[in-house]
């Protein structure tokens, strides 16, 4: 089990957990996990972690289809800049390794914003805190587990 996983049961929100055999060659593990999991790109989200202001950390999740734009970013958490966070800082503060990193069971809360595109989905899936393991829930679910908020933060 991973901490995504056990906080998802200890919240008792309903999901499903997607397991698929994760090819390290892969350029993009969001990509990977929607051809794999035979998933709309849509409706698969990545999760970034942004550095905000150049002290706090952020995290982004949006779909693997787009391209997170860090100034609407900034703009839904309030700051006035943003950029992506260092690899080594996003896996210390998060617990997970890059590819594999979930918005749920972090190590330490970040302010975390949705895309709001997840809202025209009844479910959508999430990295479950390794490469190769996804996690199915509704996106208020998300919301509700990591604090966050919807907004638009890609084009």
């Amino acid at each position: 089990m991973t901490p995504a996983i056990n906080t998802a049961r200890k919240a008792k929100v309903e999901f499903k957990i997607h397991e698929y055999s994760h090819d390290p060659r892969a350029d993009s593990y969001g990509q990977e996990a929607a051809e794999k999991l035979g998933v709309d790109p849509d409706r698969v989200f990545k999760t970034l972690v942004v550095s905000m202001d150049s002290k706090d950390l952020g995290v982004a999740i949006l779909p693997v289809s787009c391209q997170l734009n860090l100034k609407l970013f900034a703009r839904a958490m309030g700051v006035k800049k943003a950029a992506m966070a260092d690899k080594k800082l996003v896996e210390k503060t998060t617990g997970y390794v890059l590819g594999g990193v979930s918005p749920i069971g972090q190590k330490k809360r970040l302010s975390t914003v949705v895309h709001d595109t997840a809202k025209n989905f009844n479910t959508i899936f999430v990295s479950a805190g390794k490469r190769g393991l996804d996690i199915e829930l509704t996106p208020d679910d998300l919301v509700k587990l990591t604090k966050g908020k919807f907004d638009c933060i890609c084009e």
